[in-house]
């Protein structure tokens, strides 16, 4: 997947209300959104023993990546590893799909093979380590290498629409919490608290080349700043 445009607002509940009415008329709901039109979104994020991706969010170092696992609606149906790169102001985002397996082995703490916590040697990894995807063994590399683990789980109700002219997913995202709950990952009550202040929402509009100038058109309302807010930003800063 090539990179792709992604800009965020910070609107109101009125301004998403009016903002969603005219979506609705124009672009298609996701298909996994089901009846209610949004489904809840949760990803563990990784960070090393520096904390070396929440430092380089704060700093806006260009190019940067992180590591999170995703899954829908508290469900282990479906889990996704995901590595999301920001370069030059655009995005990619590769992907994978995990087992149950494969999310216990990424999600679980790492220990040398003295006991001590520190990691090991990639050489001492499992034989299995060479049968995973790409993706996993980069994954699991950084865990032995860097000590990346789990440090905070990012939680919120999303609201997507989606046109395939431009490849455009405009989304608004509410209810955004923060949690350190990482054994109720998969559980219907997650403890979690709120990060965003009451009355706001955030709205993502990303696309491949081109915006269509409907949608364009459709989004303008009054003056609407673009930000460079980021949930896992403010997540971690809430957890630290």
């Amino acid at each position: 997947m090539d990179f792709r445009h992604e800009y965020k607002f910070i609107i109101s509940i009125p301004q998403s209300l009016i903002l969603q009415s005219r979506m609705a008329e124009i672009m298609k709901r996701d298909v996994h959104s089901g009846q209610s039109g949004s489904y809840e979104i949760r990803s563990i994020y990784f960070d090393d023993i520096n904390n070396t991706c929440y430092i380089q969010n704060e700093a806006g170092t260009d190019p940067r990546a992180k590591y999170r696992i995703r899954c829908y609606n508290a469900s282990d149906e479906r889990i996704v590893l995901e590595k999301k790169i920001k370069q030059n102001g655009m995005t990619k985002k590769l992907h994978e799909d995990l087992s149950k397996e494969q999310y216990r082995m990424l999600t679980s703490f790492s220990m040398g093979a003295d006991g001590t916590g520190l990691p090991g040697a990639i050489g001492e990894m499992d034989s299995s380590f060479f049968e995973q995807p790409p993706l996993v063994q980069e994954l699991l590399s950084l865990k032995q290498m860097r000590m990346m683990q789990p440090k905070v789980i990012v939680a919120y109700e999303r609201t997507p629409f989606i046109e395939e002219a431009g490849n455009v997913r405009v989304t608004f995202d509410d209810r955004i919490s923060s949690s350190a709950d990482f054994e109720g990952f998969f559980k219907e009550k997650l403890h979690k608290r709120p990060v965003m202040p009451v009355g706001e929402t955030l709205m993502e509009v990303k696309f491949d080349e081109f915006l269509p100038a409907y949608i364009k058109e459709a989004l303008e309302l009054g003056r609407l700043s673009q930000t460079t807010f980021s949930k896992y930003y403010l997540c971690r800063r809430y957890s630290l």
